[in-house]
């Protein structure tokens, strides 16, 4: 015996419970989620651990010995939420559906149990791990004794334990006793908190001593509490102690690790339908080696200078062994791309110079045909300071400690054998963001098709659940860290680009995504048709890369001398100002020092109702200024256009001008597809989805931007299409009505609302009614209401009530959607894309309430999500029909923007119209409103 891990199972279990929110159940109903949370962490565990012996300790009831020492020991905790209670005993099946010991005992918690193995293993000269962060057992820790946390992959130790009780491991009861602990009912003495009680027993040795000189202690509250309570503290010193020579009732030589018999477990992870897990047990149990690396063709790669350098290990997820090879010459390449035609799939991956794909260079490519096999294939890579090259003879095979040869393939070469292998209809290439090495690729002559996307296809199955970059989905499916792009390049000012990566290190990096991305593919693709998201990805998101490659590329043309104007405007303005600010305050102070700002509205100028922070510092954010601007308070006013100018003038025209392209003199922004919950595409680097669109300073922004000679801007705008889905999904009779006779639907809303006539309507009160008809969708509440429209909050709530009796099918609606989501963790747009809501059972309320508000929008704005990605599809191949020139250049939200031949906008115009108002039927009809002109200021 080595080394004992001791499991916390109710600690795992809860862990569990609240970290998958999803709602999960088996096909007969009983929940899962806790299970399927659970399960995965120990078959991660199990991996990763270096232990000989394993049990998982479970609580066996509640009521123990400590009730008879003070029967109000955890009297008050609240029960387990209904959900979790039939999944105590499957968490038992699980961790003997792995072959490992389950143990409880009646009388015992599972701490005390916990203790008592530990010290049994100590004594048999055992090292022991405790699987927890359960405070309680911080009295175990020592020197053959850690904790861990699985969560932060973080251990604890004496030092630790310190960090949290002030004091070492054996004096965490005398703490602990002082302090009690509200969480189990543990009385402790009145008035002392952990720091108090670490700096009593720091100063007097342990608790009995803290008690003898109680009558010395200064503070008169502290030695009253000391003095009085001294038999409550020898209580609570009883409770806490843990039993360390409980008679447990299974021997400690049980819990030797034995082997998983996968019929069983398997047979277990059918019972509960865990897909992802089934499927990565049988990518454990059943690889099938990769016949041109194994160990009889291992003489005539050695001939042809093929080396296995790299990473060769065990997997911690999937058990087997990893082949990294470094691909230096043409017969090698060769090799793989016989490989890779012969299987008729392979994942790929790029390294380049930059995450700019249209100024970056290629420097590499990655390709895995099977799992655990990978080759990297350098093309650009130079030598660094550090980079010293070795010459290897071939009876000396490389390991990761040796410098490689500084050799490699041409790109020119590469690219010229890789091209028919790339573009070959038959052959599929799997990427994870496929649409950066698809834009990559094109610079230099290969349109990469066909492709599927690792990313988009959890995207699609689990949008909105947790992120989907390669490094967080390696962790979740594969329990397996990757290598981090810092550890190979640096990070900071130190950073370098990757051709100044070394070889051996840019191996292990580059083939390691390749291969994760390829294990991502087998273990998440079949979930497509298990979830029921094959259509989502199929028909939207999948053939959208192409979509969007092309826009990306082509960028849109931008006037740098507009935006250098306008920056010198916005600086002139910037500076008038803040002289008006400064004639208001009565001197000069940083206006961007929150600090400061706080001081001269509170203290100086003496207004109402400041709040600090925790700093100590007042709150100056955005909603506290536009509060106090509503009362009529000039200075936040003037603070506020300051901080916004600024922010357009750092954001846009000052930005704008550093990422116009060299090459193309356009700016080409990147369209995020696998970001928000919803479906919506994001736009970064620059983002110009965000250029504000109702101020005049916004309007001038977009006039910087401008159609290519000859052309005009075309803007192709959906009027109201999320009031318009709203009337489809929630059935609205009146809505839909409206819609269909074209009425002005905000006025029509007030009139019904309100009760005044649509003729002659005061503009205020339309623009009253169509902040409710917008703020419904998003959830809005009387408080947010009145705050928009400067109203009393009783006010906006008559208002909002005055809505729902007049539409009363949209409370349905939204009553229907939060229940749905509570139910199912989810909610469907029209088109079947799930939109995880995250917290809809939060105990925080307003977390709770966030995502309620979520729930009921999601599909609405999902919804307009699907619709204006279908319409991006059909365009393309619209306007190549009919020979028309037209480019698609930009979407931003409900809107597209075209590059057209001045002579060919109306057919253009009606073609467009066509395709986006027919791509879907509804039971109210679409609208597109179009503009054009020089530039995006004049089209829209």
């Amino acid at each position: 015996m080595k080394h004992v891990f001791l499991i916390d199972g109710s600690g795992f279990l809860f862990r569990a419970y609240y970290g998958v929110k999803a709602r999960m159940t088996r096909p007969d109903g009983t929940p899962t989620n806790a299970v399927y949370g659970f399960t995965q962490m120990l078959m991660k565990l199990v991996d990763d651990t270096n232990a000989d012996h394993i049990a998982v300790i479970f609580d066996r009831a509640r009521k123990t010995f400590r009730n008879d020492i003070y029967k109000d020991y955890k009297a008050h905790r609240p029960p387990p939420p209904d959900d979790l209670i039939p999944q105590f005993e499957l968490v038992r099946e699980a961790t003997r559906a792995m072959n490992i010991p389950a143990v409880d005992m009646e009388g015992y918690e599972a701490d005390d149990l916990i203790a008592t193995y530990a010290r049994q293993a100590v004594d048999a000269g055992a090292k022991v791990t405790i699987v927890s962060t359960d405070k309680d057992l911080m009295q175990c820790v020592s020197s053959d004794i850690k904790m861990y946390d699985v969560m932060k992959n973080r251990e604890i130790g004496p030092e630790q334990v310190i960090e949290k009780f002030g004091v070492a491991p054996d004096r965490v009861i005398d703490v602990q006793a002082l302090a009690g602990d509200s969480s189990d009912n543990v009385p402790g003495v009145d008035g002392i908190g952990v720091k108090t009680a670490a700096l009593l027993v720091e100063e007097y040795g342990d608790l009995d001593s803290v008690l003898a000189n109680a009558e010395n202690i200064k503070q008169p509250k502290r030695r009253m509490a000391l003095l009085e309570q001294a038999d409550l503290a020898r209580t609570s010193r009883e409770l806490v102690t843990l039993k360390d020579d409980v008679p447990v009732e299974v021997p400690l030589k049980d819990f030797f690790i034995k082997e998983i018999d996968p019929n069983i477990f398997l047979q277990f992870l059918h019972d509960q339908a865990f897909k992802s897990l089934i499927v990565r047990m049988e990518n454990k149990i059943g690889q099938i080696p990769n016949d041109a690396l194994n160990i009889e063709n291992k003489k005539e790669n050695i001939a042809n200078n093929r080396m296995d350098w790299g990473k060769d290990y065990t997997d911690v997820s999937l058990r087997e062994k990893i082949n990294y090879e470094l691909v230096q010459n043409k017969a090698q390449l060769e090799i793989w791309i016989n490989e890779a035609m012969s299987v008729g799939m392979f994942a790929i991956d790029t390294e380049t110079t930059s995450l700019d794909s249209m100024s970056a260079e290629l420097v590499g490519i990655s390709m895995s045909v099977h799992p655990g096999n990978a080759c990297y294939i350098p093309v650009a890579h130079r030598a660094d300071s550090d980079q010293n090259s070795l010459n290897l003879g071939l009876e000396d095979l490389p390991s990761v400690d040796k410098k490689i040869e500084l050799k490699q393939i041409s790109r020119d070469v590469v690219i010229s054998m890789l091209k028919s292998l790339l573009e070959d209809p038959s052959i599929l290439k799997i990427g994870h963001n496929i649409k950066y090495d698809a834009k990559i690729l094109r610079h230099y002559g290969i349109n990469i098709t066909p492709v599927d996307d690792t990313m988009l296809i959890s995207y699609a199955i689990e949008g909105g659940l947790h992120k989907h970059n390669l490094d967080d989905l390696a962790e979740l499916h594969l329990g397996h860290k990757t290598i981090k792009f810092k550890e190979v390049a640096g990070s900071g000012k130190s950073q370098k680009t990757f051709d100044k990566v070394p070889l051996e290190e840019a191996l292990n990096y580059a083939a390691e995504d390749a291969d994760i991305t390829l294990r991502l593919y087998k273990t998440l693709k079949p979930r497509l048709a298990l979830d029921h998201m094959v259509s989502i990805y199929e028909t939207l998101e999948r053939p959208l890369i192409g979509v969007l490659t092309d826009m990306e590329r082509a960028g849109i043309q931008v006037d740098a001398t507009v935006l250098r104007r306008l920056s010198a405007d916005f600086s002139k303005r910037l500076g008038q100002l803040e002289i008006e600010i400064f004639d208001l305050v009565g001197h000069e102070f940083n206006i961007n020092s929150p600090k400061q700002l706080g001081e001269i509205l509170f203290e100086e100028m003496g207004i109402e109702g400041g709040k600090k922070t925790k700093t100590g510092a007042y709150q100056t954010g955005a909603e506290v200024l536009e509060g106090l601007a509503s009362e009529g308070h000039e200075l936040p006013v003037k603070v506020l256009e300051n901080r916004q100018l600024a922010k357009l003038k750092s954001t846009y025209t000052d930005a704008l001008i550093e990422q116009i392209n060299s090459h193309t003199g356009r700016v080409h922004t990147n369209y995020g597809q696998a970001i928000a919950s919803t479906g919506r595409l994001s736009s970064n680097d620059p983002n110009l989805q965000n250029i504000p669109i109702r101020s005049e300073e916004g309007r001038k922004i977009r006039t910087a931007f401008v159609a290519s000679k000859g052309n005009l801007l075309l803007s192709a705008d959906y009027s109201q299409i999320e009031l318009r889905l709203l009337a489809h999904v929630a059935d609205i009779d009146a809505l839909k009505g409206a819609f269909h006779e074209g009425a002005d639907i905000h006025a029509l809303t007030a009139s019904q609302v309100f009760g005044v006539p649509v003729e002659g309507m005061d503009p205020m009160v339309r623009r009253q009614a169509k902040a409710i008809n917008f703020g419904i969708i998003y959830g809005i509440s009387a408080f947010g209401l009145a705050r928009q429209l400067d109203l009393s909050r009783t006010e906006a709530g008559k208002y909002i009530a005055a809505y729902f009796d007049r539409y009363p099918g949209i409370l349905d609606y939204m009553e229907r959607t939060k229940k749905s989501a509570i139910e199912l963790g989810y909610v469907t747009t029209l088109f079947g894309r799930r939109c995880y809501v995250p917290g809809i059972k939060d105990s925080n309320s307003a977390m709770r309430s966030f995502a309620e508000r979520a729930a009921i929008n999601a599909p609405i704005q999902g919804g307009a999500a699907d619709v204006i990605k279908r319409a991006m599809l059909q365009l393309p191949v619209a306007l190549e029909r009919e020979n028309l020139g037209a480019k698609m250049l930009l979407q931003v939200h409900d809107e597209l923007i075209f590059d057209v031949p001045k002579k060919e906008m109306d057919k253009t115009i009606n073609i467009i119209k066509s395709v986006m108002e027919n791509v879907v039927q509804l039971d109210v009809p679409l609208l597109v409103d179009t503009g054009f002109g020089e530039n995006w200021g004049e089209a829209h």
